[in-house]
């Protein structure tokens, strides 16, 4: 029976990942240019025409349309099957990882926050403050619905983490936005300690991508590069979302 049980909340969160990726996509686009994410429907960017339902079913619709629109088959982008399988990915991922429906709620909340913030940084170098608050209220509406006691954690979590990325900002201007603290601050409110694991992973991974920029561009060049720190955190994110615990657990048991 249990066996049994676990499967169904796969099917469900692969199912619901990929619907609410289809969303993500909206909000990645619609969000940072100030548009609506309700009205108009999905329409196409080339010719205005408006999808049919038939042609918005996540990823499948992609591939039978063979990535063209059905009216005036202009290319439609590969990513948008890509956020929704990721999605769904990242929820199943999430449902194996995390049990009980406190953690289940944080964490498949947080990824439909990570994945839409990672994508418009990465497109326009912000991280919207309608994410990152949305994320706390979330986060805190969560933790008091169903561990009202482990709130405190939460809060001091969030601070410590946005705290830590607030200094790092003002050590080096320019380095880091304040929507990474921002994000960091949110972060710790979802991920209560296991974001030291997620801090540790961006930092890890943002690094490493600049050593391989100035590589291949040369260290002057490579230092002038700007590089979002924001889709590094969400990568953190979903690695402290997947197997912090461990980590934390391995890290105490090793070092402690």
């Amino acid at each position: 029976m249990v066996e049994s049980g676990l499967v169904l909340l796969v099917v469900l969160a692969a199912l619901g990942g990929l619907l609410v990726g289809s969303f993500l996509n909206v909000v990645a686009w619609r969000l940072p240019r100030g548009e609506s994410l309700v009205a108009p429907g999905s329409h196409c960017p080339g010719c205005d025409a408006p999808v049919r339902p038939y042609d918005n079913v996540p990823v499948l619709s992609w591939l039978l349309l063979r990535g063209r629109c059905r009216d005036c088959r202009a290319p439609i982008s590969i990513r948008y099957p890509l956020v929704e399988a990721c999605s769904a990915g990242l929820a199943v991922a999430v449902v194996l990882a995390r049990h009980g429906a406190h953690d289940l709620a944080l964490g498949l909340t947080l990824i439909a926050l990570l994945v839409p913030i990672a994508l418009i940084d990465l497109d326009h170098r912000i991280i919207p403050n309608r994410l990152t608050a949305l994320g706390a209220v979330a986060a805190l509406a969560i933790g008091l619905a169903s561990d009202p006691g482990g709130v405190p954690q939460q809060l001091i979590a969030g601070a410590a983490a946005g705290g830590f990325l607030l200094l790092a900002a003002l050590a080096r201007p320019g380095g880091m936005g304040m929507g990474d603290v921002k994000l960091a601050g949110m972060l710790g409110l979802f991920l209560g300690r296991d974001v030291a694991v997620a801090l540790l992973v961006a930092l890890l991974a943002g690094t490493l991508v600049g050593v391989a920029i100035m590589a291949r561009r040369g260290t002057a060049e490579g230092r002038k590069t700007a590089i979002p720190f924001g889709p590094f955190l969400a990568l953190g994110g979903v690695v402290a979302l997947v197997a912090g615990p461990a980590i934390v657990h391995w890290y105490l048991a090793t070092f402690a």
